[in-house]
């Protein structure tokens, strides 16, 4: 069974609060289909209608191409404790560049994490909950750190010049780079 609602209510916000990681999909016109699992203290629920995670560099930058070129977004939670449940928000995602106007503010909604890049900002036009009986339970054993530190170490280094120079996403779409790369210790 599952229930569509128009935007997120509190129920909805604490289970969003509850889960450890979430998955990105999005998808572009005669590109792949990209499909990203995020975790970390990365995603906010702004208000009823707006979502926001921040990303940090790492393989790709699909999300903001497809974005870019699209803009169709979901994001989805699943429940890997009782009760069981699955939360997919469909939304419509803009992006916000690190250096770009208004990336301070939106940043100041996350714990200062070295490697950040943008913020994906969702305007929600509806939210799902199915009943997830399908899904395995299991528990979190621990955060990885291996990206945080990563950044932290290659701060100055020429991988993050990499990450935030790449101009191309793997299909060839265009990608916006940073104007700075946040200066952020762990």
């Amino acid at each position: 069974m599952s229930d569509f609602f128009p935007a997120l209510d509190d129920e909805h916000r604490a289970f969003i609060g509850r889960q450890p990681v979430f998955f990105v999909a999005t998808a572009a016109d005669g590109a792949r289909i990209n499909l990203s699992p995020k975790g970390m203290d990365t995603f906010r629920v702004l208000d009823p209608g707006t979502v926001a995670y921040l990303d940090l560099g790492g393989s790709g930058n699909e999300t903001q191409a497809h974005l870019a070129a699209d803009g169709r977004i979901t994001i989805m939670f699943c429940a890997f404790d009782n009760p069981a449940l699955i939360l997919r928000i469909y939304g419509r995602g803009r992006f916000v560049v690190a250096g770009d106007e208004g990336y301070a503010a939106l940043a100041a909604h996350f714990p200062p994490l070295p490697g950040q890049r943008q913020v994906f900002v969702i305007a929600v036009d509806s939210v799902q909950t199915s009943c997830g009986w399908g899904v395995p339970r299991m528990t979190l054993a621990a955060e990885r750190q291996t990206l945080v530190k990563y950044h932290a170490q290659q701060e100055q280094g020429p991988r993050l010049a990499k990450i935030a120079g790449r101009t191309r996403s793997i299909d060839g779409l265009p990608v916006r780079v940073q104007s700075e790369i946040p200066r952020v210790k762990a």
